[in-house]
């Protein structure tokens, strides 16, 4: 029986019409022998403006439920969620060809490194695609570097939620995505770096797009009282799942 990594897709009616482009980055990637991936897209309402736009392939699941964010959204989708690993695939965004196969190659190499991220492309209107510097060495990254460094910068991190592959029972006990209008990947990633080590490839992972009506593109999403509240508890959580010293792996002593 094959063994399979679960992506897992937040949409909403705005974003649909990208999920054509996202699935044919999920086509176009190839596993090892005995590997599969199953898709599980999971709309943010109810509405019948989604669902027109999912393939019709049976590694694609498509559910509904009432709205309560991206973060809710992923979350519930976990109740489906039957592989090893779970990979996040924003709606409108794209895997660079490759990036399952490093991100699995680096979690089965090494059962210390639960989760692993990969360089990011900005993927403009006009489709070009622009970099952006500040990307760690290519390899592990040690518990709390990205608390620390996204603390001193400003709360940007320096490696991309939007391309996280993780363990799928570290995702589970760690809760899942945070209860925030946004930045919920960001806590989770932060909460993630809190306790196991991680990895990052230098390789490009992921198109990220850029459009008129993604959600970080909304007035909303920089007001300073919000986005204060957003980042303190943020760093708190991380904070304190590493002062209470749980850690993956569990330690046998």
């Amino acid at each position: 029986m094959s063994r399979r990594i679960i992506i897992v897709t937040a949409v909403h009616a705005p974003s649909a019409r990208f999920l054509a482009d996202a699935y044919k980055s999920l086509c176009e990637q190839e596993l090892p022998e005995g590997w599969e991936w199953h898709w599980l897209i999971q709309e943010d309402g109810r509405t019948d403006e989604v669902e027109p736009h999912v393939p019709d392939d049976d590694r694609v699941t498509f559910r509904q439920g009432r709205p309560g964010g991206p973060g809710v959204a992923r979350t519930i989708a976990l109740a489906h969620a039957d592989g090893e690993y779970v990979k996040i695939l924003d709606a409108d965004d794209q895997l660079a060809p490759g990036t399952l196969a490093r991100d699995l190659a680096a979690l089965e190499a090494d059962p210390s490194i639960g989760w692993a991220t990969s360089r990011v492309l900005d993927f403009l209107p006009d489709g070009s695609t622009a970099g952006f510097p500040g990307d760690p060495e290519h390899g592990p990254i040690e518990r709390r570097a990205v608390v620390d460094y996204w603390a001193a910068h400003d709360y940007r991190a320096q490696v991309h939620p939007a391309t996280l592959f993780v363990r799928r029972d570290l995702l589970l006990a760690i809760g899942g995505w945070m209860a925030l209008p946004a930045s919920e990947d960001t806590g989770l990633l932060l909460a993630l770096n809190s306790v196991a080590r991680g990895w990052f490839s230098s390789e490009v992972g992921l198109l990220y797009r850029k459009w008129e009506g993604q959600m970080t593109g909304q007035a909303s999403h920089v007001d300073a009282d919000e986005r204060d509240a957003r980042m303190a508890v943020v760093e708190a959580r991380a904070r304190a799942l590493d002062h209470f010293q749980w850690r993956y792996p569990v330690s046998s002593d």
